[in-house]
């Protein structure tokens, strides 16, 4: 956390300017003012963001600033990399304007919202970007004292992958070999499209026919350019189908079970 006069203030053009109608000063006469504190900083729900080559979606980043003299102003947003000297991403580029709400409570707290696009195609031209975003969030208060700490919160943003599944033959007779096909890949925001992912432990589940309930029968690791291939014996009517759980840098996904007649 750091604290610093108006005059000693850098660029904000990587800031969310939010508008906000300044709270009367908190603190007693007397009494020695602290910085701002900023808590309740969520990003997309708390939920990650997981984001396709092409895909455009819009995220609200909230937070609550409180200082004893009041706040006047106070900015949010989200930074990829080493430290906020070094850092290698932004969000958003272009800050819209975000609204603060004074607490009627507490005058000297604010409830701040912002919402904003992520374009994957414009805003995460490498793929090292997927991982780990820190929220910066920054307050001026009615003194003109400034106040910003560079981690107030963490978020995740994503490639999103897709997982495919085949079974074969079908129908076939009860005790035959079924071969369980399918693929992994993930978004490739460096060349806008999905490409194979290798080396991933997958789940293959079943479900027979009448129940709703998918059971693991094994897990495999991905190959060449994502394939996916095991067998297993026929036994019952029901449903296969691959599940992928997702690492710290690429979101999860399900395939859609592929029926397979036992007879």
């Amino acid at each position: 956390m750091r604290i610093r006069s108006a005059v000693a203030v850098v660029s904000l053009a990587t800031a969310v300017s939010a508008s906000i109608v300044p709270a009367a000063a908190g603190a007693a006469d007397g009494a020695a003012a602290g910085p701002t504190t900023f808590t309740h900083v969520v990003v997309n729900g708390g939920k990650d963001i997981v984001l396709g080559p092409t895909t455009r979606r819009t995220v609200t980043l909230t937070w609550t600033a409180t200082d004893p003299e009041g706040v006047a102003k106070t900015w949010a947003h989200l930074w990829h990399g080493p430290n906020t000297d070094d850092a290698d991403g932004h969000l958003p580029h272009y800050p819209p304007a975000g609204t603060c709400t004074v607490s009627p409570a507490d005058p000297a707290t604010s409830t701040c919202t912002l919402s904003f696009e992520v374009d994957a195609a414009r805003d995460l031209h490498r793929n090292s970007l997927a991982g780990t975003w820190n929220v910066l969030t920054e307050a001026q208060d009615t003194t003109d004292d400034w106040t910003d700490v560079d981690v107030a919160a963490t978020a995740k943003i994503k490639r999103n992958a897709k997982v495919t599944v085949n079974a074969s033959p079908e129908p076939v007779r009860k005790g035959r070999t079924i071969s369980v096909t399918g693929k992994l890949t993930r978004a490739d925001w460096e060349t806008g499209a999905y490409a194979g992912y290798r080396g991933q432990s997958v789940k293959l589940q079943f479900r027979k026919k009448g129940s709703s309930t998918y059971t693991t029968v094994k897990t495999i690791t991905s190959g060449s350019g994502g394939t996916l291939r095991t067998t297993v014996k026929a036994t019952k009517d029901g449903y296969f189908r691959y599940v992928f759980a997702g690492t710290g840098t690429t979101g999860p996904s399900t395939a859609a079970g592929d029926f397979v007649d036992v007879r």
